[in-house]
């Protein structure tokens, strides 16, 4: 059972305990009403085995084959290769009796290269919106740069933020840079606390969403369409939302407006001068008082947030993921040295293959290896012997000026005969 089927597991028994009712459910889980009663009558018929859906581990019956997947794009390249895709699909149909519709079409012109994808217009914005109705749901996320300790310290200082939606809960950090390490050390320590948010709404910083090169297909999945905290995102489950404006997440923005009048005074008073004091201050005495003052109760007494499972390691998602190839000698290259998996790990095929490794957020690396992980250790770089003494030179040859030359001096051509 994956993470997505237990958070909807979670939200069934809450339905089935009358905590939610149909519609705030279905909105959680991110279904139509129709679609979430469809849902829960077959939970109610089988249990907790109907949150699987039927065709587990079975080939859609009307799934595209690839046979007719490549002749339709293969006569879009020769044929209609400057249609659009509805006008194509229009024609596929009419001459090479290929059905497909024009999305279908769309999504496969995209991956050839022959379609570029077109953004969206925002027809609206700053539109208000009511608060979420459970604590968990959304979290607002910004990070603010202020001199938060005036004087007493460092000049610039960086607070990470993270309010809820619902209940105008607080949770904050102090960190010595804008930068994915401490963002993940804060969403560490916000799960631990708290749980799993169902969604987190952010700004379009580097950090979230990569800064592709002109011309790159933004659809096209990879290393290069996700950043380290969009893919700890995706697998903790939590749904990222971006923010096309400030105003978008107001929250957030007029919070730290308070904060900063409200944490700035209360560091001066207890005289903080340091990121470790400012974080204890912030930790024993403000985040407490504004969690008591500042929040509202949210319409729905059920709390969103989902617990860490077994199945999630937290380390292993927070740490920094790249993949690496083995070498022949199992070795992978990592931050311009190489790195020995160790002896016990090696597994046949092994060799070649691409493995995926983690930087700790304790400095460590290791690797996983099937369902195991391993720590890799740095190979010792090999020391160039420094030769002590100067090698000496050949002495050289004497070479007498032209015409003082003696070397036929005693060689007669008589004495040959």
């Amino acid at each position: 059972m994956s993470e997505k089927e237990r958070d909807r597991l979670k939200v069934l028994h809450e339905v089935k305990q009358r905590h939610l009712t149909q519609s705030q459910a279905a909105e959680q889980v991110g279904m139509s009403e129709r679609g979430f009663r469809k849902l829960l009558k077959r939970f109610r018929e089988n249990k907790d085995s109907a949150v699987v859906h039927g065709l587990r581990g079975r080939r859609s019956n009307r799934g595209l084959t690839e046979e007719t997947a490549s002749k339709a794009v293969q006569a879009v390249r020769q044929e209609y290769r400057d249609f659009g895709p509805t006008l194509a699909a229009e024609y596929l149909d009419k001459d090479l009796q290929i059905s497909l519709s024009r999305e279908t079409l769309r999504q496969l012109m995209i991956r050839e290269g022959l379609w570029k994808a077109k953004t969206q217009k925002i027809s609206e914005v700053h539109v208000w919106r009511p608060r979420r109705s459970c604590q968990g749901e959304l979290v607002q996320w910004d990070t603010s740069v202020h001199a938060w300790l005036e004087d007493r310290g460092p000049g610039k200082m960086y607070l990470i933020a993270l309010i809820d939606d619902a209940s105008s809960s607080l949770f904050g950090r102090f960190v010595p840079a804008d930068s994915s390490e401490q963002h993940r050390r804060v969403l560490r320590g916000y799960v631990e606390r708290y749980g799993r948010p169902l969604a987190v709404y952010t700004d379009k910083a580097s950090l979230f969403q990569p800064t592709l090169a002109p011309g790159w297909k933004t659809e096209e999945p990879g290393p290069k369409s996700e950043t380290q905290m969009g893919r700890a995102f995706r697998e903790l489950g939590i749904e990222w939302i971006a923010a096309h404006s400030p105003q978008a997440k107001g929250r957030i923005e007029r919070c730290f407006g308070t904060l900063q009048d409200r944490l700035v005074k209360g560091l001066r008073r207890v005289g903080a001068g340091t990121l470790e004091a400012a974080n204890e201050y912030l930790e024993r005495e403000f985040l407490k008082d504004w969690n008591e003052r500042f929040t509202v109760q949210p319409d729905s007494g059920v709390n969103a947030h989902r617990p860490m499972s077994q199945a999630l390691h937290l380390e292993s998602i927070l740490s920094h993921v790249e993949q690496r190839e083995v070498t022949n000698d199992y070795t992978v290259a990592w931050g311009g040295g190489r790195w020995q998996i160790p002896k016990a790990a090696v597994r046949p095929g092994l060799r070649r293959s691409s493995i995926r490794v983690e930087e700790r957020l304790d400095g460590t690396l290791q690797t996983r290896i099937g369902e195991q992980f391993v720590t890799l250790t740095v190979c010792a770089k090999a020391v160039k012997c420094e030769i002590t003494s100067e090698r000496k030179r050949p002495a050289r040859r004497h070479v007498p000026p032209p015409g003082q030359s003696r070397w036929m001096q005693h060689f007669s051509l008589a004495k040959q005969k």
